[in-house]
């Protein structure tokens, strides 16, 4: 389906850039194979007027003109929509070489060479060389694609999701905001229609296929953070802490965290560590080298954890 609307966008561009004069809605119809399939009226005209809003966002310049009969008719003019020439030095042109190598293990790979090539062709100094720096983003999960596809079309999806403390998927329904790599995972922010709020998923924990499900029916606030949402719902930045008993040599990771250490006695320190999202499920690993004071949420979340485990 993306494919077919990038198809259908780029012939309605092409018709109007390669025109003299303004083109009705009636002859784009006849000329663009793809209108051919709608057999509505109204279908079309809801199809065209998404078509020209898309490549007006794209940044095509369409100018609208009303003929003597009243009729409108379109035209994107090429002084209007001509590029200026591309000017990168050496320096600049190497950044976005290296920039496209990260891409060189996802689907984008084809993309990020071919734009180089039409650097070269363009007379932008670029080289092929090869760096002892070479950058990875990889980019493993099944939703990688669909997810990064729905956030530029700005088209909320639908996917099954399974929590971290959860034993089954459950469906949720979001509006993609943004992708963010985080230590070496990716996490999707956006906004979640059934619980009326932000919400952060980790991709690994999609299962099944994401399904498009319509346009944005919340704008994005200017306002949010994106990294910093995905930052603090992977427990960095936070700005309280909890308390908890640790078994002496023993959770250095926790030590490691933690903003201050009191000894407690020959077999226990007391620490206070960052309290952000995601850290029952990190305390509930320790299992009984770690006893949780403090707050009373934290504590009931990783005893429900331990419990869930119990139970196999």
């Amino acid at each position: 389906m993306a494919i077919a609307k990038a198809e259908r966008l780029m012939n309605l561009a092409l018709c109007l850039m390669n025109t003299r004069r303004p083109v009705s809605k009636r002859e784009l119809r006849a000329s663009i194979e793809a209108y051919h399939e709608v057999t509505s009226d109204d279908s079309f005209n809801r199809m065209f007027e998404r078509d020209k809003d898309d490549l007006r966002e794209l940044g095509l310049v369409i100018d609208t003109v009303e003929n003597l009969d009243g009729e409108y008719g379109y035209l994107a003019r090429s002084d209007r929509n001509r590029l200026p020439d591309i000017a990168l030095d050496p320096e600049e042109a190497a950044a976005l070489a290296l920039a496209a190598k990260v891409w060189q293990q996802a689907r984008l790979a084809e993309a990020a060479s071919g734009a180089l090539q039409k650097l070269r062709a363009a007379g932008v100094p670029y080289e092929d060389t090869h760096s002892a720096l070479e950058p990875r983003i990889p980019t493993p999960e099944p939703a990688f694609e669909a997810l990064m596809l729905a956030t530029r079309e700005r088209r909320a999806v639908a996917f099954d999701y399974r929590k971290a403390n959860a034993v089954r998927p459950e469906p949720r329904q979001v509006e993609p905001w943004a992708l963010e790599c985080w230590r070496g995972h990716w996490y999707l922010a956006g906004y979640d229609r059934d619980r009326g709020a932000v919400r952060v998923f980790r991709l690994s924990r999609i299962s099944g296929r994401v399904k498009a499900r319509g346009a944005f029916t919340v704008e994005v606030p200017a306002h949010v953070d994106v990294r910093e949402a995905v930052a603090r719902w992977a427990g960095e930045g936070a700005t309280t802490t909890a308390t908890i008993r640790l078994r002496r040599d023993s959770g250095y990771p926790l030590r490691a965290r933690a903003v201050a250490t009191t000894p407690v006695d020959a077999d226990w320190d007391e620490l206070e560590v960052p309290y952000g999202h995601g850290l029952d499920a990190w305390l509930a690993e320790f299992g009984p080298d770690v006893v949780v004071l403090a707050p009373q949420e934290l504590r009931t979340e990783v005893l429900d954890r331990l419990r869930a485990v119990a139970k196999g």
